[in-house]
């Protein structure tokens, strides 16, 4: 049965439609906001996938082009793998809502966003995520929700509810936050190194937002909901605990996972692992189950010693940062490089400097962001844990690493007119325990002061973990979370930022929200140890950004020229520019505004393309001096090239203050000669002399 519900939301209408498309999904949501439409659809599977240890989410966020009214590029003219901003969308809407699905949940569940229609002032990425959450909402996949999102905005010092699209341009913040009905369970942010305390504020605003779509999205599961299925349970059986705990005590499972080194506590558990395999080996009900069991009684004893005795796996206090270590010019011959050690997690960071016609190129659906000059990459070899696998690629993860970091530096990096450069840092992890991305924050500030890039204010990044007890007030905020505390602890809380405030915000967690409290707790950890990470680690060793680009940097040099201009620069069919470009070795980008940007390793060859511009440019008068070549004879005189679009005319008479009998005695083709303007005609004719005589004149 069809059913349409509305609301206003941030003063445009929202509309859901249940029943109009899509019913054979577990769940569908046809979404409207404004004139941007998304199908939001969930579908699980009927049985549960057999051994696996995991819950089976797929979140899917598809761009198509034609809802912005184009085809896709390239010969196949369909879209291709999904952009850097369909995956960090699909990440937004996975992280919220997977703690809310039942953790011994293994049936496979797609959460599938098609955006079909796009509205710039009403985002698709917000209308996606609400959409999930309705879609999944009234299905009957189990499922502890609703949940919903709302993104905010800050503008001469003022909220604003999801912004549009001029109104992101010239906004402060840019933040993301996810809410249940009374916590909130996801936040993501840039700013432009907004104070804590705004920070907080903001993120309470969208959870009030959050309050009233909750409300709404009530009113259609009311309608619309589906009775939640009945599903297999894949949780560890009682018994099987108390039998490994027959044969590993609780404190040799203490000792076993007790240590400041990750390779001594992986080798401990698969030694106990091995003795339970062994003692287990008969029985063919519990085997199975043995890998997740002993996982779950590891969890259960990191949480239990850090919770009930603040004791931590590595001997740290609760506000305690690993050794820490910070280095500088790495790589001798990239343009800067910077490395940033924080226990056994190690990033290595190199930057490279371009002209910015090797910005980076968006075919997406944002109308205003079709290039970026900043790109942050991130890559983690498996050789960094201690495994081994082939390489294919960046995955979710590294992408969303990536983007992270590229956010947090973003506010400090200097205008293109200060800096015109093209800039890509990318983060080698050489070692991780935790904490990667926080690691490359650092090491990119690092590294592009090392380069030379004059940024407005270091960054550092730290990261906060949460393991919570029975009820909201009994839990324990852990300042710098290493892996194991990650994966068995509730939160993983990272905050980039100067020491002016926030530039990022990360928040990922595994159960079902975080009151105020917490979040306030964590915010001011961060800041205490970024604090600490600017002071005593990064600033002794590079305090400002180098006032020289590295030798082997190219080297820019900026004229701006009259727009109208541009054709004479380019010349017909790109002659003139190519010319130029041939004879001085440099690379030559000029923008619609006459800024003209010519990039090179030779300073005398830079100089001399911007003197053959700006030649080129400059309206011929006459007493001007110039120096050109021969490049035509006629038996009444020369022609001399003063730019490579404008000869002039010298007559036999002015060739010399002696007379002249014939033009070769004088000059030939090829030589070069210093002439004076003696005349600019009506017709555009320029008359030179060479004469001693009106040369000194």
């Amino acid at each position: 049965m069809f059913k349409s519900f509305s609301m206003d939301l941030a003063g445009r209408r929202l509309t859901v439609e249940i029943g109009r498309v899509a019913a054979q999904a577990n769940g569908a949501a046809f979404m409207h906001y404004g004139d941007t439409v998304v199908l939001s659809t969930a579908t699980a599977s009927a049985k549960p996938r057999e051994g696996i240890d995991f819950f089976p989410l797929s979140v899917e966020y598809e761009e198509k082009q034609y809802a912005v009214g184009k085809i896709p590029g390239g010969f196949n003219k369909r879209e291709g793998k999904a952009s850097e901003n369909a995956i960090l969308t699909s990440r937004v809407i996975d992280r919220p809502m997977r703690p809310l699905f039942p953790k011994d949940y293994r049936n496979d569940v797609t959460l599938d966003n098609i955006v079909m229609s796009v509205d710039p002032d009403c985002s698709p990425e917000l209308t996606a995520m609400l959409g999930s959450a309705i879609a999944t909402s009234i299905s009957d996949i189990p499922f502890d929700g609703p949940c919903a999102m709302t993104q905010v905005g800050l503008i001469d010092g003022e909220f604003i509810i999801n912004p549009t699209s001029d109104q992101k341009q010239v906004s402060d913040l840019a933040l993301t936050v996810a809410s249940t009905r009374e916590k909130v369970i996801m936040i993501e942010a840039g700013a432009n190194e907004v104070p804590e305390q705004k920070m907080i504020d903001a993120i309470f605003k969208a959870h009030e937002v959050n309050q009233e779509l909750i409300k709404f999205i009530d009113t259609i599961v009311a309608e619309c909901g589906k009775e939640k299925h009945s599903y297999e349970s894949c949780a560890v059986p009682e018994e099987l605990f108390a039998a490994i705990k027959e044969i590993v005590p609780p404190q040799e499972m203490e000792e076993a996972v007790f240590t400041d080194d990750k390779q001594t506590r992986e080798n401990n558990i698969a030694a106990i692992t091995e003795r339970l395999e062994e003692a287990f080996a008969e029985n063919e009900e519990w085997l199975p189950l043995l890998g997740d069991a002993i996982y779950q009684y590891e969890k259960k004893t990191v949480r239990k010693m850090i919770l009930k005795d603040h004791k931590r796996p590595d001997g740290r206090a609760i506000n305690q940062i690993r050794p820490l270590a910070a280095e500088i010019d790495i790589l001798p011959r990239v343009h800067g490089s910077g490395m940033f050690t924080r226990g056994q997690t190690q990033i290595l960071n190199a930057c490279t400097l371009a002209p910015l016609s090797e910005a980076q190129k968006l075919d997406g659906m944002d109308v205003n962001e079709t290039s970026k000059r900043y790109m942050h990459h991130y890559n983690f070899p498996s050789f960094s844990v201690g495994e081994t696998k082939p390489s294919r690629g960046p995955g979710r993860r590294e992408i969303g690493h990536g983007a992270l970091a590229e956010r947090a530096l973003i506010p400090v990096l200097p205008s293109e007119e200060e800096f015109p450069y093209a800039i890509r840092t990318v983060s080698e992890t050489m070692e991780s325990n935790g904490s990667t991305s926080q690691a490359s924050i650092c090491a990119s500030t690092l590294s592009l002061m090392a380069a030379g890039v004059p940024i407005k204010e270091m960054v550092a990044g730290i990261s906060c973990g949460l393991v919570t007890g029975e009820t909201d007030d009994d839990y324990i905020v852990l300042t710098d979370i290493q892996g194991l505390e990650d994966f068995f602890g509730d939160m993983d809380f990272k905050v980039g930022g100067t020491k002016n405030g926030i530039t990022a915000i990360q928040m990922d967690i595994k159960i079902h929200g975080l009151t105020r409290p917490i979040i306030e707790e964590a915010i001011a950890r961060t800041r205490e140890a970024r604090m600490y990470i600017l002071d005593e680690i990064m600033k002794p060793v590079i305090s400002e950004p180098r006032k020289q680009l590295s030798p082997y940097a190219p080297k820019i040099k900026q004229i701006t020229i009259d727009p109208q201009k541009i054709g004479d620069v380019v010349g017909k069919q790109g002659k003139t520019i190519n010319k130029i470009i041939e004879e001085t070795g440099v690379k030559i980008d000029i923008t619609d505004d006459g800024a003209v940007n010519v990039c090179g390793t030779d300073q005398a060859m830079i100089d001399k393309a911007i003197a053959i511009i700006t030649s080129i440019v400059t309206d011929i008068e006459p007493g001007m001096v110039f120096t050109g070549k021969v490049v035509r004879i006629m038996n009444f005189g020369a022609f001399v090239e003063l730019s490579p679009n404008k000869d002039g005319m010298i007559h036999i008479s002015k060739l010399s203050d002696k007379r002249v009998g014939k033009v070769e005695d004088v000059v030939n083709i090829g030589d070069e000669v210093t002439v004076k303007v003696l005349e600019v005609d009506k017709m555009g004719r320029i008359n030179l002399t060479m004469r001693p005589s009106d040369l000194a004149k």
